[in-house]
């Protein structure tokens, strides 16, 4: 897939940023939905994809089963329910070519500064892109009068990674999973995974298997975190699909996966003791007999203050069980020439050490956003039915759920964005800004206590205290919320004006 060079100003309806599954997924939407409104999806990198493009560790994969991690008009199709990155990348690919969206992705075209005007009710986004004959940089002006934001909520181009003493000292080779080397060989050699989040969970098994594996991989982590088992192909999916046919047989396995994840997510945090112990129970069967479950597997919090980390088929306790892998609960002290030695004064020995230490949050790709000549502050806003920003006018964004798949929210969402544009287009507004109340009380976006959500903070919006300023983190709540009247006293609707054309442009064909 090449990327299309704007050989002018365009101005489009519609502008999505970014195509990994937020954005390719709001693109079919809009396209179907709204096939009078020009679109136009802009996306920084060379390809589609976005995390499932840009992330090369071994064995990644989803942590959702993509009956719900997929869309609802398009069944997943592969008998693996949790799917390795090539099978979900391909997936997208398979929505980019069914729905036609080749005619409207602009690949390599990064979106850097995105500047809003009343008085001609559209965005001017900067948008930056290389030559595809000598490679140099261009920089485009792309017009919109609705920026939809699918751009994630981390950076893409850097994870996080404590500062470790001694780093400078080791004589092996240290990676981060998000850059992933191609040329890193550890077959048969000792490897230390620093972490203890879905990536590590991930790496673990993955690096102990196949022709290149480890020698053995050890996981550092300082606090345990919940781990558990999950079939990796959902035979009752299987089934009800040879019953039902592919598209009803999807439906109903969609359906039942959200309700059984909203009654475990629900029955998790109501009775967090019981869970405890059922997650315990659930280890102390997978793990070799002696084996310390309560210094290693037993959090300091109650499920679901965190994510909790699935393992397909147990793979990650086999991986321990065999002998291939071990795990170390302790902290860093420094790193030294032959490893690393831990606050507790041993060392552990590696060839290897991967720091699956997480991520650096970032909304927007850290784009300057400008209201009528004055730059935002993206923590000062509130979000309004979990996808506008009070002061923002006519700028969506997609924000997936902490405690269920990402896409399930991105798919309410789209229904609503498409709502409130028909709303607008019947009574003739142009812009639409959420103001939020006086006085409202603000607290963070995100309902988690994991590091990389305490370090985001303050970088991100904040959310209040009820609807629709409050950020709903289960499908069936936002389902109503998103369902329901489109506009209310919280909307500032702006009539329609005749905005002045684009200098030396076009306007766009439609979508």
């Amino acid at each position: 897939m090449t990327a299309e060079v704007l050989d002018a100003v365009e101005e489009f309806d519609v502008v999505i940023v970014g195509a990994g599954i937020s954005g390719i997924g709001a693109a079919t939407y809009v396209s179907r939905e709204l096939p009078d409104k020009s679109l136009a999806v802009l996306e920084a990198r060379d390809d589609i994809g976005g995390t499932w493009d840009l992330f090369r560790y071994p064995g990644i994969r989803s942590d959702s089963d993509l009956h719900t991690f997929g869309y609802a008009f398009k069944p997943w199709r592969h008998e693996a329910a949790i799917a390795d990155a090539p099978l979900i990348k391909g997936y997208l690919q398979e929505t980019v070519e069914e729905n036609g969206l080749e005619r409207v992705l602009r690949l390599g075209h990064r979106v850097v500064r995105a500047e809003w005007s009343t008085a001609d009710s559209r965005w001017t986004l900067t948008v930056q892109t290389s030559d595809p004959a000598t490679g140099a940089a261009r920089t485009k002006t792309i017009y919109a009068g609705w920026v939809f934001a699918a751009t994630g909520y981390y950076r893409y181009d850097e994870g996080f990674s404590p500062e470790f003493r001694g780093r400078d000292d080791f004589e092996g080779r240290i990676v981060h999973p998000q850059h992933w080397p191609e040329d890193l060989d550890y077959s048969g050699k000792k490897v230390v995974v620093i972490g203890s989040g879905a990536t590590a969970i991930t790496l673990v098994p993955a690096m102990t298997t196949g022709a290149g594996a480890a020698r053995h991989v050890t996981m550092l982590q300082r606090t345990p975190t919940y781990v558990m088992p999950l079939p990796r192909v959902d035979k009752i999916a299987l089934a009800l699909t040879k019953l039902l046919g592919e598209e009803r047989g999807y439906a109903v396995t969609r359906f039942k996966n959200i309700w059984t994840e909203h009654a475990i997510v629900r029955g998790l945090r109501t009775f967090p003791r019981a869970g405890r112990a059922l997650i315990r129970r659930e280890n102390i069967k997978r793990l070799p007999k002696g084996f310390d479950v309560d210094k290693h597997f037993n959090p300091p919090y109650d499920p679901w203050d965190q994510r909790l980390c699935a393992a397909p088929d147990g793979d990650f306790f086999d991986a321990i069980k065999e002998g291939r892998a071990s795990v170390v609960t302790d902290a860093v002290a420094r790193f030294s020439k032959r490893g690393i030695v831990l606050a507790s004064g041993e060392e552990l020995e590696a060839d290897v050490i991967v720091t699956a230490t997480g991520l650096n949050l970032r909304l927007f790709d850290g784009m300057p956003i400008v209201v009528d000549g004055r730059q935002i502050d993206i923590a000062d806003t509130l979000c309004y039915r979990g996808m506008l920003l009070s002061g923002i006018p006519n700028w969506a964004m997609a924000i997936g759920y902490t405690t269920s798949s990402w896409t399930l929210k991105v798919s309410l969402m789209c229904r609503y964005f498409i709502d409130l544009v028909r709303h607008m287009d019947a009574r003739g507004y142009d812009t639409v800004v959420p103001v939020a109340p006086p006085g409202t009380n603000r607290r963070p976006v995100m309902d988690l206590q994991a590091g990389y959500a305490k370090r985001g903070e303050k970088l991100l919006p904040k959310q209040g205290p009820e609807k629709p300023w409050r950020m709903a983190m289960s499908y069936p709540e936002d389902a109503r919320a998103l369902r329901g009247p489109v506009a209310d006293e919280n909307l500032r609707f702006g009539a329609r004006r005749a905005a002045a054309p684009a200098p030396g442009g076009r306007r766009a064909t439609r979508a």
